[in-house]
């Protein structure tokens, strides 16, 4: 398999929907020739027996899995491990990576609501883990990623994590949304 054919198998295995021709043209920088024959070379590859193969639906190329390993990939589709995770639990995990470590407790109170059936998925999942006890009374578990979170995101450590100051509107916007769930000043507030 040629460098082209690879990259071409790359970017399909990772889209989530066909991609044209022209589209994989562009992201080559190939000729249309060169792209056409080098996803007839990928095609004629995959069905050498491979558990995915190539077609062309919808004006564009998407990879499928096979029939032939339908049954196994039905099985796997029932198990925990390859469901998607809801919002909730994505928004949990994005609280427990920023400020861990952290205990439920903490994760409820950011969140603005409880959190327990997020947390426990995610540690079902193996996404978090208990990193420690938290000092004083009760002493919370405190809780952080796992090495399986870094292997999903593709980092190397926490300090690979984005900065979430690129994800946080500036103060003045805050404040205006924020203004409406504000309590009324009292009349005490007031000035003579």
């Amino acid at each position: 398999m040629n460098e082209l054919t690879a990259a071409l198998e790359a970017v399909l295995f990772v889209a989530d929907e066909p991609i044209t021709t022209a589209e994989l043209v562009h992201i080559t920088q190939e000729t249309p020739g060169t792209v056409t024959e080098a996803l007839e070379a990928l095609t004629s590859t995959l069905d050498e027996g491979h558990g995915l193969i190539l077609k062309q639906v919808a004006g564009g190329w998407r990879l499928y899995t096979d029939e032939s390993v339908k049954e196994y990939v039905e099985r796997y589709g029932t198990t925990d491990r390859a469901k998607r995770l809801s919002n909730a639990a994505m928004e949990t995990l994005s609280v427990v990576a920023y400020k861990q470590p952290v205990s439920r407790g903490q994760v409820s109170e950011i969140r603005g609501v409880d959190s327990e059936h997020a947390m426990g998925t995610l540690e079902r999942r193996n996404l978090i883990i208990e990193v420690g006890r938290a000092p004083g009374p009760g002493q919370a578990i405190l809780y952080g990623t796992s090495s399986l979170f870094l292997e999903k995101m593709g980092i190397a450590g926490l300090p690979d994590l984005p900065p979430l100051a690129d994800h946080v509107p500036p103060s003045q916007i805050m404040e205006t949304l924020e203004m409406p769930m504000r309590p009324e000043s009292s009349s005490n507030d007031s000035t003579n």
